[in-house]
């Protein structure tokens, strides 16, 4: 069995390759649906209609389409229309787009989550909308989205793995190649869902740092309870019960 391992050591750089060209696109990716959420966001905010079904037109067709479809369409629809494109810029705009929809809605649902009161104190002081939005809204809404935001990122990481589909050599479809000239199907799978595993929870750390150093009071993670705490906590009350 150490000869299989010996074997994918030497495909060491490759994974690490991949594992770069996964983050590259995740965070390019990232940028792109917070900007096109945000947007969204607003516009469906917006008092002109045509603003608003145009945001509503783009989640509702997003959130109810498959992504591996969405990714079939900017990659192989659109050279049809003479617009081609690298897999590399096709796979970041495809789960850019397809992100973007999900944070529209966690957006709009944190801005609806600031008090109107503020808003009608910010107006009655005479602060330009501009001002009312970064300094009022936009604060308290990000505290109230942030875990959603996180989670959206680590959902956008793992999505990476559709763009194998359109070759492109992220760690999934790196995986494909290596396995088809090892035929260490196990032992390469293994080593890649490694990968994604280390690259989720350095995320996920990642955002509990931030929350807790952007946001004051800080947010902090609930600690879960153990068994031996619940089952402590059963003795006890049984013990209660038995003396009454």
């Amino acid at each position: 069995m150490n000869y299989q391992w010996l074997t994918l050591w030497r495909y060491a750089g490759t994974f690490l390759d991949a594992a770069w060209l996964t983050l590259q696109v995740t965070l390019l990716a990232f940028v792109l649906a917070v900007a096109l959420g945000l947007l969204s966001a607003l516009a469906k905010a917006s008092p002109l209609a045509p603003l608003r079904w145009i945001s509503h037109g783009y989640v509702e067709f997003i959130r109810n389409t498959p992504v591996l479809l969405q990714i079939f369409i900017i990659f192989f629809g659109l050279p049809s229309l003479g617009i081609t494109m690298s897999a590399f810029t096709a796979g970041i705009l495809a789960l850019g787009i397809n992100v973007g929809a999900y944070l529209s809605e966690t957006f709009r649902a944190g801005i609806q989550s600031v008090p109107k009161g503020q808003l009608e104190a910010a107006w009655i002081l005479g602060m330009p909308r501009s001002q009312i939005f970064f300094n009022v809204v936009l604060p308290q809404a990000a505290r109230a989205v942030w875990p959603a935001i996180i989670n959206n990122l680590i959902q956008l990481l793992l999505g990476t793995s559709l763009l194998s589909a359109i070759a492109l050599p992220e760690l999934t479809g790196t995986a494909t190649i290596i396995n088809a000239r090892t035929l260490l199907y196990i032992q390469t799978l293994s080593i890649v869902a490694l990968v994604y595993l280390l690259l989720s929870n350095l995320f996920s750390w990642l955002g509990n740092v931030a929350g807790r150093r952007m946001f004051h009071p800080p947010l902090v993670t609930p600690v879960k309870k153990s068994a031996w705490g619940w089952a402590g906590k059963w003795l006890i009350n049984a013990a209660k019960r038995e003396n009454a």
